[in-house]
């Protein structure tokens, strides 16, 4: 755990700089300061799409190999992922009231796409939670891994597809319309978030594995549960 704990202190370090470059940048020209939670939003969103794809490449890799430890990789990258899923939901809808009036519209295509995608891969991990054999719990929970991976480019071209209240992706191949110390800022911010999620896998990965080790090594005899009579203060008759 040692390793974890200097990624996730580097994290802090990285944090602690994109935050104060994030105040420091100057206000969004029409969103002023409202438009600050944008360092948690965006890379909250973009770190759930890189642990998904870790999820799908973990699931198809189990399907070649069968052993585990891509089971192990897919399973512990959705948990990260649904978490930030949902760090970009709670913001984004943060974010939404005082900008758009609404905390959440399931008329607008990314939020409704987003939630979908957040619902899935909670269904994913109940899948696993409800089959408790690992080679079984493995090839049902790969199939739904590489599937479900479908959801991330739709989520992100959805503002493409379907103009509603978000815009379309600002930082594109061209160019980006942000203000150099907001991007900046930005950057920063999703390296720590990067840092963060690697050292959330790292973690995650060892204690999962504890746990396999933990669950095959208990082997229950039958009739374990069955006691013997006490037989302490009986009176012979």
């Amino acid at each position: 755990m040692t390793k974890v704990r200097i990624v996730m202190g580097l994290a802090a370090l990285v944090a602690a700089y994109g935050l104060y470059l994030a105040i420091a940048a100057p206000p969004e020209a029409v969103q002023r300061t409202y438009a600050r939670i944008l360092h948690i939003h965006a890379p909250s969103a973009w770190l759930a799409f890189l642990a998904f794809f870790v999820t799908a490449f973990g699931s198809v890799m189990w399907r070649i190999r069968r052993h585990l430890v891509w089971d192990r990789l897919a399973a512990s990258s959705a948990e990260i992922g649904v978490l930030f899923t949902g760090l970009a939901l709670v913001t984004g809808m943060i974010w939404g009231k005082p900008v758009w009036g609404v905390y959440f519209d399931w008329a607008d295509a990314r939020m409704a796409s987003t939630a979908l995608m957040f619902l899935v891969y909670l269904g994913y991990l109940a899948l696993r939670r409800a089959t408790p054999d690992p080679q079984l719990r493995a090839a049902r929970a790969s199939i739904l891994g590489i599937v479900a991976v479908v959801q991330v480019p739709l989520v992100y071209f959805s503002v493409n597809l379907v103009r509603t209240l978000h815009q379309t992706p600002t930082i594109r191949p061209g160019g980006s319309p942000i203000h150099p110390a907001m991007l900046q800022a930005l950057m920063v911010n999703l390296a720590a978030f990067t840092l963060i999620y690697i050292a959330l896998l790292m973690g995650r990965m060892v204690v999962g594995r504890l746990e396999e080790e933990a669950a095959s090594s208990f082997e229950p005899v039958a009739g374990a549960a069955v006691l013997p009579p006490r037989l302490d203060g009986a009176v012979d008759v």
